[in-house]
């Protein structure tokens, strides 16, 4: 986390940067869900897991490991549920299952395709944004609920090889290609069933 200072018209004004490194992982489902898993290594707020889920009637719920993280979350994003559960996480080798509550998710991937050279903000703004939204329906950058700049600084893509979701015992049904919009902020998960492992950089 950085603090960068700018000129206002009172004085200066500080501009707080903070990094969240991870990876997110997102598929729809034959029923009309949509699950998007936020798999956070290193934070601010420490690393943790939590899930984004918008049913087919499109009630947004986050389900996270505590208060502190759903307060930052939704300050970002938009819920009308929030569910503060314990979240229990295993990654092996590439797949990852995921069970809060009665909301047990499985997501496997294939092979990685990288990103290896960072690029600055203006053109993961301007010329990568393009692209994003051409090729995958998605965003790489803009204005978060609160008020902050977000910036999606991508490192790799794969492709999900499969993904379950149970809810209270129903099964979602067969991974698909998301169809409609999650509305849970500005960007979306890309259409296609995806693991991608990013930085999402956050000024205040």
């Amino acid at each position: 986390m950085g603090i960068n200072k700018e000129e206002d018209e009172g004085g200066e004004k500080e501009m707080v940067r903070e990094v969240f490194r991870g990876r997110i992982f997102s598929s729809s489902f034959e029923r009309g869900d949509r699950v998007v898993i936020g798999a956070w290594d290193d934070s601010p707020l420490g690393g943790f897991t939590n899930i984004m889920w918008a049913d087919p009637n499109g009630n947004r719920t986050l389900l996270s490991p505590s208060e502190k993280h759903a307060e930052y979350v939704s300050s970002l994003y938009s819920f009308e549920e929030i569910r503060i559960v314990p979240v229990d996480v295993k990654i092996d080798g590439k797949s990852i299952s995921v069970k809060a509550d009665d909301f047990s998710v499985y997501m496997s991937w294939g092979f990685r395709f990288p990103l290896p050279f960072p690029r600055p903000l203006w053109f993961i703004s301007s010329v990568e944004n393009f692209f994003a939204k051409t090729l995958f329906g998605t965003r790489t950058h803009g204005i978060a609920n609160n008020g902050s700049e977000e910036w999606y600084s991508i490192r790799s893509i794969s492709w999900l090889k499969g993904a379950s979701a149970i809810v209270s015992g129903d099964n979602l049904g067969a991974m698909s290609s998301r169809t409609e919009s999650s509305c849970f902020g500005f960007s979306e998960p890309p259409i296609r069933p995806a693991a991608v492992s990013l930085s999402s950089i956050i000024e205040k």
